[in-house]
């Protein structure tokens, strides 16, 4: 259903750390301009761990309504409580998200077994294209490329977002999964391999801020031009590396914000980029070309 450069949306978000609806909607025009193939809106890099259950709702909706039908809109519903993330499920589906991104369950740590009950249930709960997303260095648990191979059996689960950065997952995911299953880059460093080796596309932080050259990359790699996307992406490469200088979304947001795209607003325990690291994630910018 998706292919190519896929923008890991951040929430924008005033001073005092309110929704900030007027950006949202001026960064949803940034993406259709540029050519992103569609947004994950309150995944990860929207801050998805500090918006309350109603804010990520509105969120959702919102950046469908920006969007009106221009580009597709992926919703991130994930929670380490089945329960909230059916919830959540629900409300991407009434708002007319085209699909659903579901993080594992963080904190909690659960088997396998949890894993596939959990997602199974989401799935059978609503009825809505979904995305399973592993991200390990985040939640602390891993989905193993056998249980989503479990997954990927289900008719409404459609692809995985695969954050690891481990590139030999890629066969054992397409293997395991199937043609008609969707494989996703989570890690924008390796992302430009993970899609010349058969992946569909990269759900990505350095596409807040270089849409257009990572659409350019993504074009190339999914059609097997090696040369053009390694020389694109050799541009972004200090955008992929000091984007996550501190932790996401903290360097990506004060970049939107040099973009004049939005304002400098944050939520806590999140902080605003330190000063010391200013010239670094400028600096990978420029190189990027687009200050």
């Amino acid at each position: 259903m998706f292919r190519g450069s896929i923008v890991a949306l951040i929430t924008p978000m005033h001073e005092d750390g309110g929704i900030d609806d007027a950006s949202l909607r001026r960064l949803v025009d940034f993406h259709v301009d540029a050519g992103t193939n569609a947004i994950v809106s309150v995944g990860t890099t929207g801050e998805s761990a500090t918006l309350d259950e109603a804010e990520h709702c509105e969120v959702i909706g919102k950046t469908v309504e920006y969007a009106a039908g221009r580009i597709p809109v992926i919703a991130g519903t994930g929670a380490n409580s089945t329960r909230e993330a059916i919830i959540l499920t629900r409300c991407a589906k009434d708002a007319g998200a085209q699909a659903a991104l579901l993080v594992t369950p963080y904190y909690n740590k659960p088997t396998q077994e949890g894993l596939y009950l959990h997602h199974r249930a989401v799935a059978e709960a609503v009825d809505i294209p979904q995305i399973l997303y592993n991200v390990p260095g985040r939640t602390a648990c891993d989905l193993l490329p056998e249980t989503a191979a479990r997954l990927s059996r289900i008719d409404n689960i459609i692809g995985i977002k695969d954050a690891t950065g481990d590139l030999s997952r890629v066969a054992r995911l397409r293997d395991g999964c199937g043609a008609g299953f969707a494989l996703y880059s989570g890690d924008d460093e390796s992302a430009c391999e993970f899609m010349l080796m058969g992946g569909d596309g990269v759900i990505s932080v350095t596409a807040n801020l270089a849409p257009a050259q990572m659409r350019q990359m993504c074009d190339a790699a999914l059609a097997g031009e090696r040369a053009a996307a390694e020389s694109i992406n050799r541009r972004l490469a200090g955008l992929h590396r000091d984007l996550f200088v501190q932790s996401n979304p903290i360097p990506v947001k004060w970049g939107v914000a040099e973009l004049g795209l939005c304002a400098n607003g944050i939520r806590l325990p999140l902080t605003w980029l330190t000063e010391e690291h200013w010239p670094t994630v400028r600096a990978a910018m420029v190189s990027a070309g687009i200050l």
